[in-house]
């Protein structure tokens, strides 16, 4: 467990810089939410999960995220918030932890925007057998995928800060909604990586899986998709270059929708899944 008030990461690189957060007393973290980070109406909910992780792997004994859930309470805004940790257990491999965030209303009182239970361990301390059946997902070349210097995107209202962040290649298979000709398979891939060049690593992963548009475009539907609930799986550190991210919505009923994803690393290894309720578009 950390004692240092000095932030956790200030470097050269966006991400880092902007998931920082200062130890103010044993457990609980100074945090400031960057515009930069934002989509729509709302910070976006991957950028918030690597904060809160970035926090957990600082409060407890293990480095890395293996499993972290975490449920969207209300909409998170730019600017200052707390973040209170707590560990639940410590064992050898795995400790387990939680972590609130917090921001002040107009009014002063304390709102609880997102609040996460995880599982951490060491990444480089698992063993490398692999027995899958998984396979990554097909998909065009990077060069030949759409970046947002193409616009692929009508324009949606509110803020879209978060796509000068990132470097997407969105699949040429997952844009037909971008000209009005939704596919209606609910799927959605791209080549990820940070605008700024940063390598990835397991933080990164935390947004990864939750960085690409709505699977709701490719199904027609336009707007806000607000995450409700978010569970991501840590499976390895992954390797240098861009990622591979594919997510698939397979029902969409009572104004909800589930995406699964699975992130691929430049050596293609799954590195990370991931599972999310959403509530779909009201438009």
């Amino acid at each position: 467990m950390s004692t240092s008030t000095e932030p956790t990461a200030v470097g050269t690189y966006e991400f880092d810089r902007d998931t920082a957060v200062t130890l103010r007393e044993p457990g609980v973290y100074d945090a400031d939410l960057s515009a930069g980070w934002t989509i729509i109406h709302a910070v976006n909910g991957g950028y918030l999960l690597a904060l809160l992780g970035r926090a957990l792997g600082d409060h407890l004994p293990h480095p890395d995220p293996f499993t972290i859930s975490a449920h969207y309470l209300t909409p998170s805004v730019p600017g200052p918030a707390v973040i209170r940790t707590e560990t639940v257990r410590t064992g050898r491999t795995l400790s387990t932890g939680q972590a609130s965030l917090f921001q002040y209303a107009e009014d002063g009182t304390e709102v609880e925007r997102i609040r996460v239970l995880a599982s951490y361990g060491d990444l480089d301390a698992l063993p490398d057998d692999v027995r899958t059946a998984a396979t990554p997902p097909v998909m065009a070349p990077i060069e030949n995928c759409f970046s947002a210097a193409d616009n692929p995107a009508p324009r949606i209202p509110g803020s879209s800060a978060i796509a000068d962040r990132l470097d997407l290649r969105l699949d040429p298979a997952c844009v037909g909604w971008a000209v009005g000709a939704p596919s209606g398979r609910g799927e959605m891939r791209a080549w990820f990586g940070l605008a700024d060049g940063r390598e990835p690593d397991a933080l990164s992963l935390l947004l990864a899986v939750d960085a690409l548009p709505p699977t709701s475009f490719e199904l027609g539907l336009k707007g806000w998709t607000p995450t409700v609930e978010l569970t991501t799986h840590v499976r390895c550190r992954p390797a240098p270059g861009p990622l591979r991210v594919s997510i698939t919505t397979r029902n969409l009923a009572g104004g909800f929708l589930e995406e699964d994803a699975e992130v691929w690393d430049s050596a293609d290894r799954l590195v990370a899944q991931s599972r999310q309720l959403a509530r779909a578009p009201r438009d």
